[in-house]
C-alpha cells in the first residue's frame, strides 16, 4: 500500500454516526430512562456544543438526560467520534503513545480515557465461574529487585558539570601552586 492510499480513521467517522451507534446498543428496543426505566419518553432538543447529541425528556418522573447520560463517555471534553476512534485502537492492541499519535492528542489525555474505558469494560465483564477440574501450570513473576536501588545522579550529591568545574579548578590551581624542589 502506497502512503497516499493510506486512510485516516478519523476522517471515516463523523458525529451523527457515532451518536446513532451509540442509540443501538444502548437502547435496541426504544429509549428509555435511565432514572425510572419508563419508556414513556420525549425528545427534547438537542446539545447546544454537540448538535448530534439528542436530549430527551422522561414523562413518567419528568427527568431529563441525553443518549451519554450515565455513561463512561459522559462529561468529558473529547467529542464522542475521539472516544470511539479510541476504542477501536484499544482493540487493535495498540499502545496508548500510538493511540495518542494517531488521533494527534496528548498522551496524559489518552492515558486517562483508556483507563476510564478499561474500568468501564471490566466494571460489565461477567464474573467466571469455574466447574469441574481446573488445570494450572507454574508462572514465575518477578515481583522487584532487593532493596531499594538508588538512581545514579543522585549518589554525587552533584551534578556533573559542577563536579568537572570544581575539579578543573582544583587542577588549575595545583599548577600554579606547584612548590620548586630546589
Amino acid at each position: 500500500m502506497a502512503v497516499s492510499e493510506v486512510v485516516n480513521l478519523s476522517g471515516l467517522l463523523d458525529e451523527a454516526k457515532c451518536f446513532e451507534l451509540v442509540r443501538q446498543h444502548r437502547w435496541p428496543d426504544g429509549v428509555r430512562c435511565p432514572d425510572c426505566d419508563s419508556a414513556v419518553v420525549i425528545r427534547n432538543g438537542h446539545d447546544e456544543g454537540q448538535r448530534h447529541r439528542q436530549r430527551y425528556l422522561c414523562k413518567a418522573c419528568h427527568g431529563r438526560f441525553d443518549d451519554l447520560t450515565g455513561t463512561v463517555l459522559a462529561g468529558h471534553h473529547q467529542p464522542l467520534r475521539v472516544w470511539v476512534l479510541c476504542l477501536y485502537l484499544m482493540g487493535l492492541n495498540l499502545s496508548n503513545r500510538q493511540i495518542a499519535q494517531e488521533l494527534s492528542l496528548d498522551a496524559s489525555d489518552v492515558q486517562a480515557m483508556t483507563e476510564q474505558l478499561r474500568q468501564a469494560l471490566l466494571a460489565r465483564a461477567p464474573v467466571a465461574q469455574l466447574e469441574g477440574t481446573a488445570e494450572v501450570d507454574e508462572v514465575y513473576l518477578v515481583a522487584g529487585h532487593k532493596g531499594q536501588p538508588r538512581e545514579v545522579e543522585k549518589r554525587g550529591g552533584r551534578d556533573g558539570v559542577a563536579g568537572f568545574q570544581a575539579r578543573r579548578d582544583a587542577a588549575r590551581w595545583r599548577r600554579r601552586n606547584r612548590q620548586s624542589l630546589a
